[in-house]
């Protein structure tokens, strides 16, 4: 029930950032890039700051991965995999991608889109790198979010380019 709680409080947070995002990116004062590089510079103390609180008060398992020797340092596939896909695909790619997409149509379209095409992404690809259960239950749906977002997104939205 905790993760199901950490996940909405996340889903609503992002809802709101996103919405924030958009109302200064229509005004063209500002652009996508400009946004994703103030959104990462203003999250990456706060992060680096509830890291070492939950370091302090959790040292059963939040510090790890700090360590470059012994038995909880990380091998170098792992740092592959957090810098390459999580720090460049995930954290750099997609958010740049993610507000050009906003800067150039209606958030409650592009939002939708994207946060449905990372679950769906994330349950095929669960199943085939971390043997994860595809069950029919998770393609059922996957599906009919698909079918529901599909239904939201068609249609005019897809404003100009900014300048």
């Amino acid at each position: 029930m905790q993760a199901l709680i950490f996940a909405v409080v996340a889903g609503l947070c992002w809802g709101i950032g996103e919405v924030c995002a958009k109302a200064v990116l229509h005004t063209h004062k500002v652009g996508p890039f400009f946004a994703v590089a103030l959104r990462t510079t203003i999250a990456l103390p706060i992060i680096w700051g509830a890291y070492l609180i939950a370091r302090r008060l959790a040292p059963d398992g939040a510090g790890k991965g700090l360590s470059l020797r012994g038995e909880d340092a990380l091998t170098i596939k792992q740092w592959l995999l957090l810098l390459g896909g999580s720090g460049v695909v995930a954290g750099a790619m997609a958010m740049i991608a993610f507000y050009i997409s906003i800067s150039l149509g209606e958030v409650s379209k592009m939002k939708p889109v994207a946060f449905t095409i990372a679950p769906a992404a994330a349950v095929v690809l669960g199943a085939v790198f971390l043997g994860e259960a595809l069950t029919v239950r998770k393609v059922i749906g996957v599906v009919i979010v698909l079918l529901g977002v599909l239904v939201i997104a068609s249609g005019s939205g897809v404003g100009r380019v900014p300048t």
